[in-house]
């Protein structure tokens, strides 16, 4: 099983010191730093599971961090805080590799939900935005040739998008889940994806994350 580790990236004292108390409590909090570059550092000595990381930071932000994270191929999942309820930013961040975009207006309680879900592999998007962000990705994706897969192949990687397990997807479908997995799998090999992150960020980057 996954290590639950979290490495936490804000340069506002007071909002670090309240998530490093809230995010103690359920995970294993491996440090807590201020900037984008430390960030990257941090994550490629620790190589937490999960990276939780406000956008704008002093000499590096969070999306520079992030596409530093992704191109160094770590395996850490970033989680990126923000402010700004602006769904170009949040589809920005999902384009570059995000695996979650809260505001840091939300509950405690919804960071660690979005955390647990990221880890069980699993994007996260605040539902105050979630719509705007799927729009704004059908827009982008509008004129886009995409292979040509199955309504249900369709509707699996839609639900795959919005944060659904393959027990509930069965269970909506009214499926199995081996032939839910079977859909799965072969979407991703219509559309040469490896992994079920690659499925994510393919599904917000098209109209098959839609709602």
């Amino acid at each position: 099983m996954e290590r639950r580790t979290v490495l936490l990236a804000d340069d506002h004292v007071i909002v670090a010191d309240g998530l490093r108390s809230l995010l103690d409590r359920h995970f294993e909090l491996l440090g807590s730093v201020g900037d984008g570059i430390a960030l990257v550092e941090a994550a490629k000595r620790l190589k937490p599971a999960v990276i939780v990381s406000d956008i704008a930071m002093p000499v590096m932000g969070g999306l520079e961090a992030l596409r530093e994270v992704v191109a160094l191929g770590l395996p850490s999942r970033m989680i990126l805080l923000t402010m700004l309820d602006d769904a170009n930013l949040a589809t920005e961040a999902f384009r570059l590799g995000a695996w979650g975009y809260l505001l840091k207006s939300s509950a405690g309680e919804e960071l660690i939900a979005a955390i647990n879900q990221v880890l069980s592999g699993r994007a996260y998007l605040a539902p105050s935005i979630t719509r705007s962000v799927m729009s704004s990705l059908a827009l982008r994706s509008s004129g886009d040739r995409a292979p040509r897969l199955t309504a249900r192949q369709r509707q699996v990687i839609r639900l795959i998008a919005q944060g659904k397990g393959m027990k509930e997807i069965a269970a909506i479908l009214n499926l199995s889940r081996r032939t839910v997995e079977s859909h799965k799998y072969e979407a991703m090999q219509l559309l040469g994806l490896r992994t079920t992150a690659e499925l994510i960020q393919y599904a917000l980057r098209t109209d098959y994350a839609g709602t």
